[in-house]
């Protein structure tokens, strides 16, 4: 690296870190994005001014260093390029910024995995079986998660308060604070007719007085780490796929109401979800639902 891209480096660098107070981890990642561009540029251009570089340049580097790298360290790298340049820019030391109408690439959004019905069924009817606090928790954390189609944070936050057994209603506070309200059906009742009176009786046992709707074994609330184990350890005993998070279950109760034509701005409303575009994606899970859809709707089906 010549003295000149060297010095552009270092100055960016510390812009970085005094004006825009940016973690050491974020100012390694944008070291590394503009060296090895620097350092192609003066292999590939030797002795130029680092203001003769065009998006050109770019996309020729781009495509040497990202052979088979995913979309977004592609589109990371980009935009540590786009602000390299912008700052050059302002100091007078570029003309104008060769990344700016580089487009940036759209993150790949793995589809939701999700459980079959009988999966689902198999997974719930392992967990419940014993008389225990820790089982009638456990199946209670499940059946909610189905039921009701929760994100992992938005359980782990209920209190005993949020929960209305007799109208089968629980409070939920969801992404922005905003507050929702979800549904229990009857099963699920039914695990936490078994689960709340144990739940009561483990916090004498442990002198705690703590509001959380489910428990650790301190007596204390059940971290999202600890509800993410009980839903992988019920899966392992279920025989299904390994690790199955709290989103496959979520994602189940968004596929399984779409397969039985419930109305997608109800879903929409049931999750949570700000967009519409968000629900849209579970569409693709079953296209004989959607077959179904125009055949009964389209004049010309």
């Amino acid at each position: 690296m010549n003295m000149d891209t060297g010095s552009f480096l270092e100055a960016f660098l510390e812009h970085l870190r005094t004006e825009r107070q940016l973690s050491e981890h974020t100012l390694r990642n944008y070291a590394l994005d503009i060296s090895q561009f620097l350092a192609f540029w003066e292999e590939n251009q030797p002795g130029q001014p680092l203001h003769l570089a065009t998006y050109r340049h770019l996309r020729s580097f781009l495509a040497a260093t990202l052979k088979g790298r995913s979309k977004a360290t592609l589109a990371r790298k980009l935009s540590a390029l786009r602000t390299f340049f912008k700052f050059l820019q302002r100091r007078g030391q570029v003309d104008q910024n060769p990344a700016r109408l580089a487009p940036t690439p759209k993150a790949e959004k793995p589809l939701p995995h999700f459980l079959s019905v009988d999966e689902v069924f198999h997974l719930l009817d392992q967990a419940g079986g014993e008389v225990s606090f820790q089982s009638r928790r456990d199946r209670a954390i499940l059946e909610m998660f189905y039921s009701a189609g929760l994100r992992l944070s938005e359980l782990a936050g209920l209190s005993l308060a949020d929960l209305d057994m007799a109208q089968g209603l629980v409070r939920v506070w969801g992404k922005g604070s905003k507050e929702r309200l979800a549904f229990l059906g009857q099963p699920a009742r039914v695990a936490f007719d078994a689960y709340l009176p144990l739940r009561e009786e483990f916090l004498q046992k442990k002198n705690s007085s703590a509001k959380a709707l489910f428990l650790n074994n301190r007596g204390g609330r059940l971290s999202s780490r600890q509800v993410a184990r009980v839903v992988e350890g019920w899966s392992r005993v279920a025989g299904l796929p390994a690790k199955l998070n709290p989103h496959a279950l979520r994602h189940s109760f968004a596929t399984h109401l779409l397969e039985g034509q419930a109305d997608l701005r109800a879903v929409q409303e049931l999750l949570g979800h700000a967009s519409i575009s968000s629900t849209q994606r579970y569409l693709h899970l079953n296209l004989d639902y959607l077959m179904e859809e125009y055949d009964r709707a389209h004049p010309r089906s």
